[in-house]
């Protein structure tokens, strides 16, 4: 069974590889909502955006891949910014989270949970990543694919980028659903089904997970789910920290979900902390790149886009700070906030550039994490067809 680190590194590579395939479309502009909704499905925006879904197994002996999940999203994340496609646009992402082979869930729908549809809110996928358990199980792969491909809102665009990663140890081919017709439903929808077995490699090709990766023309990859991830302490990581801590004081709510969501981004740096100092420095690392906007809640974010109107938030959405003042009083709040916001996501990235020159220069041949340097791998590998590059 999967542990929830990997599970979650998991999630991470595969919004890497969303964002790739998007590559040959051109940006549109979107009317932004107020009221964000975190939970609910929307369609899915098919300019430059790259879907993920990410299915983990959450039966009893997946702790350990869970773990490296929560330990390397950011990694992967951090990855991804540099991501640009062949005109030098950069690429959105979505991700999506299925949970399988948890006897918590229901029996009726073959343990099988729709954690999060599509989002590209990195702190709501950080929340329900850290809010996965294990527990026994009965893991249907045939299954959980077909259900995420029937149930998320996968855009059209052939142009595209659309993948699942699918993590589990168990076989491949278990339960009722022919794990062959979930693939074959994922070829009509033009998704890449790439399978992550956690164990030994060649158990995994016995027990179908490479067969199921190459009926889509995806990646087949075995991993030490168990593996401890290691992590490189910098001289650089304190300071970073509490530049984070500076970036948050930036942020300024609004609408109906501000003041929950600025709690939430609270709530996730210190779950990354609780992790390891060296999970909390990478999120820090990913808040000061293009990925993690909210413009849903934070005025500044929203300030940034063309379709958004300060006058059109009402007095009592605003934070109190701010209730009352007219719209050039808000305005000169905003940009000052939005200033002050540059410098510090600069000073994060220069002090980001010298602890990734230290982490090279101490760190062993092998690197600590299996599953996300799988996830990369496949990532970059697959987006070179859709004509995206790394810098």
């Amino acid at each position: 069974m999967k542990t929830i680190k990997q599970l979650a590194s998991f999630g991470i590579a595969l919004l890497t590889l969303t964002a790739a395939f998007a590559c040959n479309t051109k940006e549109k502009k979107k009317t932004i909502e107020l009221i964000a909704q975190a939970t609910e499905p929307a369609a899915p925006k098919e300019s430059n955006t790259v879907q993920i879904a990410l299915l983990l197994d959450t039966s009893n002996s997946m702790d350990g891949l869970i773990n490296q999940a929560k330990s390397q999203l950011w990694d992967i994340v951090n990855e991804f910014s540099y991501a640009k496609c062949g005109n030098d646009t950069r690429p959105n992402l979505q991700i999506a989270l299925y949970q399988y082979g948890n006897d918590n869930l229901s029996a009726n729908e073959g343990y099988i949970q729709q954690v999060l549809g599509f989002s590209s809110d990195l702190d709501e996928i950080s929340e329900k990543l850290f809010s996965l358990t294990t527990n026994g199980g009965e893991e249907y792969c045939g299954k959980v694919l077909q259900t995420s491909l029937h149930q998320l809102p996968w855009n059209k665009n052939p142009d595209l980028l659309r993948m699942i990663f699918i993590a589990g140890n168990e076989p491949f081919n278990q339960g009722r659903y022919n794990y062959r017709t979930a693939l074959a439903n994922a070829n009509e929808k033009d998704v890449v089904v790439n399978t992550i077995f956690c164990g030994n490699y060649e158990l995994g090709i016995s027990t179908d997970w490479k067969n199921g990766a190459s009926l889509t023309g995806g990646e087949y990859m075995a991993i030490d789910h168990n593996k401890e991830v290691v992590h490189i302490t910098t001289p650089y990581d304190e300071i970073i920290i509490k530049l984070n801590s500076r970036l948050n004081k930036t942020y300024v709510s609004y609408g109906s979900m501000g003041k929950s969501k600025y709690i939430a981004q609270e709530v996730q740096d210190n779950n990354a902390l609780e992790m390891q100092e060296a999970v909390a420095v990478k999120r820090a690392v990913s808040k000061s790149s293009r990925l993690y906007n909210n413009k849903k809640w934070d005025l500044v974010d929203a300030y940034e886009d063309e379709e958004f109107e300060i006058s059109s938030v009402e007095n009592d959405e605003l934070p109190e700070e701010l209730q009352d003042k007219n719209e050039k009083e808000i305005k000169t709040y905003v940009e000052s906030k939005k200033n002050e916001r540059e410098e510090i996501q600069k000073e994060i990235q220069e002090y980001n550039t010298k602890r990734l020159a230290y982490i090279s220069e101490h760190q062993k041949d092998e690197k600590s994490g299996e599953l996300e340097n799988a996830m990369i791998k496949a990532i970059k590998k697959q987006a070179k067809t859709k004509n995206y590059s790394w810098e």
